[in-house]
């Protein structure tokens, strides 16, 4: 069995595997630096019984060691040999048992929300200060330039996000999701807009608060540990980066209905996402367990359904490709890099985390995600005619 599952995973680079026994075996065309790996019997068993899941316990529980070139390089000759390609929606059945599990982990309520979101952004602030730029973006980056630093690409983004918003001095504007408070305080600053933050994460919430504290713009942004479903005010801008993927298939419908509630009948919303080019499916299971509970990914198609149903115009849509690939490179780098965390945090977490970041950075790479950008109003002239505003 663990041939057979060599040979339709690897098809290119050059891997050998040193199995329980003794036993050793070789995949791959032989090609580009050799990686090595040692499996003990228990990640033996991981590996067969479930790939996805049992590479990645496997290393994080030592039971999967590499011996020669990094997790990255491991999963770089996974994606290059096609294996997380685009191959299509699948039969009937397949769709039919993904949609079975997208309803069994994402049950997105309230008390759900708050506690998934505790579990990946309440882990400590000084870990993302150690591999996100300055600003703590943790979104995809905007690469207008392949020499772009990390830094640049993370304004470029929050600058592109802002032309798309058309935000006029004073316009009050909502940011749902709103992070370390990085993009808020941006379109205060450089736009003029009265901002409103909502988060559920209570270390994101206080160094948003002391961030804009320092940075006196206590009169143009105010934060708020509040679920976004809570709100009763109208906004004549709305803006979510990396939230949709947080809230769960069964809650599209909710989500887009309170944007339409929420938006001024003149206003513009601008939605970012990640989004999976193959359609509808269901989180991956390492994901799921170790980083995102609750999380997913939606197709577009379930995206502009939802928007449909709730009665909002699309007004412009931007697939961002590769971007989201050069933005984890840079985060692994990084985190791989700092000299801090290794005494912040111990083995196994750290395996975890690289193994996410390499992981996450195939899925862009050589997998189906992509990133989208879909610009909302309520009005078919809500947004200018033409895109010229946006470059």
């Amino acid at each position: 069995m663990i041939e057979a599952l060599l040979r339709k995973m690897i098809r290119t680079g050059d891997l050998t595997a040193h199995l329980p026994g003794g036993r050793v075996l070789k995949a791959g065309d032989g090609t580009g630096p050799p990686v090595v790996m040692r499996l003990n019997g228990r990640g033996l068993r991981r590996l067969v019984a479930n790939p996805g899941l049992g590479l990645g316990e496997g290393y994080m529980d030592g039971d999967i060691v590499l011996e020669q070139g990094s997790m990255w390089d491991l999963l770089r000759i996974v994606g290059e040999g096609g294996s997380r390609g685009l191959k299509g929606r699948g039969s009937w059945a397949t769709r039919t048992r993904k949609a079975i599990k997208r309803r069994v982990q994402q049950v997105n309520d309230r008390v759900a929300s708050r506690r998934n979101v505790a579990h990946h952004y309440d882990v400590s602030n000084a870990l993302y200060r150690r591999f996100l730029d300055a600003d703590m973006q943790y979104s995809c980056a905007y690469f207008e330039r392949p020499d772009m630093t990390l830094e640049e690409a993370q304004v470029a983004k929050k600058a592109h996000i802002g032309k798309k918003l058309l935000i006029q001095p004073g316009m009050k504007t909502l940011d749902i999701g709103s992070g370390w408070g990085g993009l808020s305080m941006t379109l205060a600053r450089d736009h003029g807009a009265r901002m409103t933050g909502v988060t559920l994460s209570t270390e994101q919430l206080s160094l948003a608060r002391e961030r804009v504290a320092d940075a006196g713009l206590e009169d143009q942004v105010e934060f708020r540990l509040t679920d976004y479903r809570d709100l009763d005010e109208t906004f004549d801008r709305i803006v979510s980066v990396g939230m949709l993927e947080h809230v769960g298939a069964p809650q599209f419908a909710t989500y887009f209905q309170t944007i339409k509630r929420l938006l001024a009948d003149d206003g513009v919303a601008l939605i970012h996402s990640i989004g999976r080019a193959s359609g509808p499916g269901a989180t991956n299971a390492f994901t799921n367990k170790y980083i995102f509970p609750g999380g997913y990914i939606p197709g577009l198609s379930e995206i502009v359904r939802a928007i449909e149903d709730a009665g909002l115009w699309i007004t412009d849509i931007e697939i961002l490709r590769l971007h989201y690939a050069e933005t984890l490179k840079h985060w692994r780098l990084r985190f791989m890099a700092d000299p801090e965390i290794p005494a912040l945090f111990d083995a196994r977490f750290r395996r975890m985390w690289e193994f996410y970041l390499a992981g996450a950075e195939m899925g862009f790479r050589h997998g189906g995600h992509m990133v989208f950008q879909i610009q909302l109003a309520k009005r078919r002239d809500g947004a200018p005619l033409t895109r010229d505003y946006m470059a």
